[in-house]
């Protein structure tokens, strides 16, 4: 079987990404239930030097579209970071998730020897395509999609493993 860069990126990442929305979802029926503000959900964070949820959203979906723009050799669309409430954030989900699977599997042919460069302040971290996946890309996506996860736990929003691992199901 010949390993799809394709899969491993578009697939993970709209995967990853509705599954976050569908937390998102939950989260604001929380809210709702409890008669709370869902805007203090989006203020939360875990520690003090942690960004709050909003910024892990926008980042899990920035990192996943990037990345695979990265891949393919192209401009991302760029996302202004506006986001005030967890629809306007479900939103910004959808369009990343639309985006990575408006990218054919032909663009990511030859994507896993391609030079990927990241600048990141004051240095430019250099990949192959492959490595950029496997060590900065995907670890990072899923970093901030299970931070987002864990502060909404913590706030109260009930939960759990399946909800992490919804198997792809569209939000």
């Amino acid at each position: 079987m010949k390993f799809s860069m394709h899969a491993m990126s578009v697939d993970v990442f709209a995967n990853a990404l509705g599954n976050l929305s569908w937390v998102l979802e939950k989260a604001a029926a929380s809210a709702a239930q409890r008669k709370f503000d869902p805007a203090v959900l989006l203020a939360a964070r875990l520690a003090p030097d942690m960004l709050p949820l909003t910024r892990q959203v926008q980042i899990a979906s920035d990192i996943a579209k990037n990345s695979v723009a990265r891949l393919a050799a192209q401009d991302p669309p760029r996302f202004e970071d506006t986001e005030t409430t967890i629809e306007q954030l479900r939103a910004r989900l959808a369009r990343a998730i639309d985006y990575l699977r408006s990218i054919p599997a032909s663009a990511l042919e030859g994507a896993e020897t391609r030079d990927i460069k990241v600048p990141t302040g004051e240095r430019t971290l250099e990949f192959k395509g492959l490595e950029f996946l496997q060590r900065w890309a995907i670890p990072n996506v899923f970093f901030h999609v299970v931070t987002a996860d864990d502060i909404l736990r913590h706030n109260g929003v009930e939960l759990g493993k399946a909800d992490f691992l919804r198997g792809g199901r569209d939000p």
